[in-house]
């Protein structure tokens, strides 16, 4: 079986197990979804969550946030983790975002990744999510999961997102990125993995 066969089975199976993708962040609009997403580097989405809306309650806009100080977000953050350098990126984007874009998060990669604290993988999210964009963000579960399932050398992130664009069709990657993610969590953890255990692991596991 080729690449191309086996990333078609894989889709299979993870539409199968995971038909609805909602996506795990809360979120009201494309800005609220862009100050998630910068929040949950190295933080889990449970926990990004439980903050937000205390967030939110005070700034949902950017011209809201730019009213609080650094130190007013970051005391709001702090359980996020990297409150210094994602209270300045909050606070850094929304100031951009009035100043350059008239208010409203852009709608473009090159636009997003200029902002502070956003990177590609930000930014493909907020272009698939709040925009409806083909994109596929690469985490550390689809990076690890392509290495496992032989889809990709798990040499870089860039690599297994080309990899992946090339195997799967341009219309899934916007719901396939979400499944994978949620397989990652469900049934192939990064430690105390059983390939035996693991439904795709254990047909094509590498």
């Amino acid at each position: 079986m080729n690449n191309k066969e086996k990333a078609r089975e894989i889709a299979r199976m993870l539409d199968d197990l995971y038909p609805e993708t909602p996506i795990p962040l809360q979120h009201r609009d494309a800005y609220t979804l862009l100050v998630a997403v910068v929040l949950s580097a190295q933080c889990t989405d449970e926990r990004v969550n439980q903050i937000t809306p205390k967030l939110f309650a005070k700034a949902d806009n950017p011209a809201d946030m730019v009213k609080l100080s650094v130190e007013e977000i970051r005391e709001i953050i702090l359980p996020c983790g990297l409150s210094p350098a994602k209270s300045k990126a909050i606070w850094g984007l929304s100031k951009i975002i009035i100043d350059q874009h008239g208010g409203k998060v852009p709608n473009s990669f090159e636009a997003l990744e200029a902002l502070p604290g956003v990177g590609h993988k930000t930014a493909s999210v907020v272009m698939s999510q709040a925009f409806g964009v083909p994109a596929f963000p690469v985490d550390t579960h689809i990076h690890r999961l392509a290495a496992r399932w032989g889809l990709s050398d798990g040499k870089s992130v860039e690599k297994t997102e080309r990899d992946l664009k090339a195997l799967f069709p341009e219309s899934s990657w916007n719901k396939l990125h979400l499944q994978i993610i949620f397989f990652g969590r469900q049934y192939c953890p990064a430690r105390g993995h059983k390939k035996e255990d693991c439904p795709i692991c254990a047909r094509f596991g590498v």
